[in-house]
């Protein structure tokens, strides 16, 4: 039972990080006019890509990584709205349940 919780633990996580990073992405497209580019990446809620009106950093620590120790994914324009930012869980796969499950931003 204990390692069930730290599963679903770990899955809480990742959401709440995964709506952190999407309020820091919809700061940065207020000031610039568009969410990062797939190159600019994440790493551009903290390092300025060349914008003049980019007024971040928009993240007061760097990109955290998913409580699994990967980098979380991000896509824009994305297959399910304007960005994309998941994780896929504790396997690294695509899919899955309960820990293995993805976290994804547009559910």
């Amino acid at each position: 039972k204990m390692f069930q919780k730290v599963g679903s633990s770990k899955q809480k996580a990742t959401k709440a990080q995964n709506a952190m990073l999407g309020s820091a992405l919809d700061a940065y497209r207020l000031d610039v006019g568009r969410y990062p580019s797939p190159e600019e990446g994440l790493e551009a809620l903290r390092k300025n890509p060349g914008h003049d009106t980019w007024d971040g950093p928009y993240l007061s620590k760097d990109i955290p990584k998913d409580p699994w120790g990967k980098d979380y994914l991000y896509r824009s324009p994305g297959e399910h709205g304007d960005y994309d930012l998941y994780s896929m869980g504790a396997d690294g796969q695509d899919g899955g349940e309960g820990e293995n499950a993805d976290v994804v931003s547009w559910n």
